[in-house]
């Protein structure tokens, strides 16, 4: 298939497009300007590197034109800071998406699969694990526009017969993890204790998320680019709940050695615990995690060491 994929040069990103392209697919990535590709592609592998602004049309219509499935990653906030300018998070996402949707209808582009928030759009969890249906409520602007593109999605979806297929996904982290954000509580702690460094845990280190390993992300996004049944929204995840202090622990056993870190006030929009059912994707995808976390810690740690190591 020919398939465009809207952010595919990030941590995230740039992982589906290298399984995408395993897959033999036929893919254009859309990167921001002045982007450079993450790597040097073989002359076997049909990718093509385009770069531009999502929000202007030419640009969109240019990626689009000609394809079979759209892949949207692109997000141009952090759940950490999204409450800081909602309107450019409205405006840079949603309205953004709402323009890629009615050029994917001019196009006759009939499927799209979105990566959506796992750890935000549910809120304050009212049981665990959360499944498809459980409540939506939001704690950051990051979350709701992510919600509310869902529901344009499933809106055209109805409307002009555009497949969508949303994948809540948990907490990935991994190989080409940005440390330098901090948006990742493994990568980032990870970094600081190979070099040795104090990091920050927000709150008393009991928060518990789902963290899934950026290997298995790609592989479920390359299922669900090629799904055909009736469901629409997926959680992704590991389905087991893991609190920063049991990560900490991981790490120094993995890597031999005490960390240094210290305990921050807890941040209002941390939800306390945030664990995830799989089971939707399991039966209709067809997916599963095959990476267990402390391997996934021991894999991103090596790729960290290699990184330290190129570094001039």
């Amino acid at each position: 298939m020919r398939i465009t994929v809207f952010g595919g040069g990030g941590f995230i990103g740039s992982n589906i497009v290298d399984r995408l392209l395993r897959d033999k697919h036929e893919v254009r990535v859309f990167e921001r300007l002045r982007v450079d590709p993450y790597r040097q592609f073989s002359d076997s592998e049909k990718v093509l590197w385009m770069t531009g602004d999502l929000t202007s049309m030419h640009d969109v219509t240019e990626a689009i034109d000609g394809c079979d499935v759209i892949v949207h990653l692109v997000s141009t906030t952090l759940p950490k800071s999204s409450n800081d300018d909602p309107i450019y998070d409205v405006q840079s996402n949603l309205v953004a998406t709402l323009q890629m949707l009615n050029v994917m209808v001019s196009k006759k582009v009939k499927k799209i699969v979105f990566i959506s928030s796992g750890g935000t759009v549910y809120g304050d969890p009212v049981y665990l694990p959360i499944d498809e249906r459980h409540p939506t409520n939001p704690k950051v602007s990051y979350g709701i526009t992510k919600l509310a593109i869902e529901k344009y999605l499933l809106l055209y979806q109805h409307q002009y017969g555009i497949k969508a297929n949303i994948l809540r996904v948990a907490n990935p982290y991994g190989e080409r993890q940005r440390v330098q954000t901090a948006q990742g509580a493994i990568a980032a702690f990870l970094d600081k204790a190979l070099r040795k460094e104090t990091f920050e845990v927000w709150g008393d280190g009991t928060v518990t998320r789902d963290y899934l390993y950026i290997a298995d992300v790609a592989e479920a996004f390359s299922m669900a680019v090629q799904y055909d049944g009736s469901e629409s929204v997926f959680n992704i995840s590991s389905g087991r709940g893991t609190s920063l202090n049991e990560i900490i622990e991981k790490i120094e056993s993995i890597l031999g050695h005490p960390v240094e870190r210290t305990y921050c006030p807890a941040r209002p929009f941390d939800v306390p615990a945030s664990v995830l059912d799989n089971t939707l994707a399991r039966r209709e995808l067809g997916w599963e995690p095959k990476i267990d976390l402390d391997t996934g810690i021991q894999m991103t740690a090596g790729w960290l060491r290699s990184q330290v190591r190129e570094r001039p």
